[in-house]
């Protein structure tokens, strides 16, 4: 396994000047290049109140930061310390990998690279094209 990619774009469906909406995908790309999905149901929405655009105070930093957060590990729930809930995330993600004939140590994975890749139609947002 060579790194995590999140790939961020545009919902225009639910996008406008003040409102913005994501989706993410999460993939693992294999040393041999190919690149196999762990999440696919995950994204985001922004919206702000006001007669304000909503790209003059979102960043491609903040989307990137965003995507790294919405593909997880989640917070704790039921009384799962940090690391428990990390833990399991990470174990999620390798059973996921092993159901595709991926064998992956889950803190192996967390080490990993994580790169967040914008669709053309997120960028074009940002930049009002």
């Amino acid at each position: 396994m060579n790194r995590l990619v999140t790939h961020a774009e545009l919902d225009e469906a639910h996008t406008a000047a003040r409102q913005l909406s994501v989706s993410a995908r999460l993939e693992a790309v294999l040393a041999d290049g190919r690149a196999l999905v762990l999440l696919a149901d995950r994204g985001w929405s922004s919206s702000l109140i006001g007669a304000a655009d909503l790209r003059d105070g979102t960043s491609v930093e903040d989307i990137v930061d965003t995507a790294r957060t919405v593909v997880g590990p989640d917070e704790p729930i039921d009384g799962q310390s940090q690391e428990q809930a990390a833990a399991a995330h990470w174990s999620a993600l390798a059973d996921i990998l092993a159901r595709q004939g991926v064998d992956a140590d889950p803190r192996e994975l967390a080490r990993l690279p994580h790169d967040v890749v914008l669709g053309a139609r997120l960028r074009d947002w940002l930049t009002g094209s």
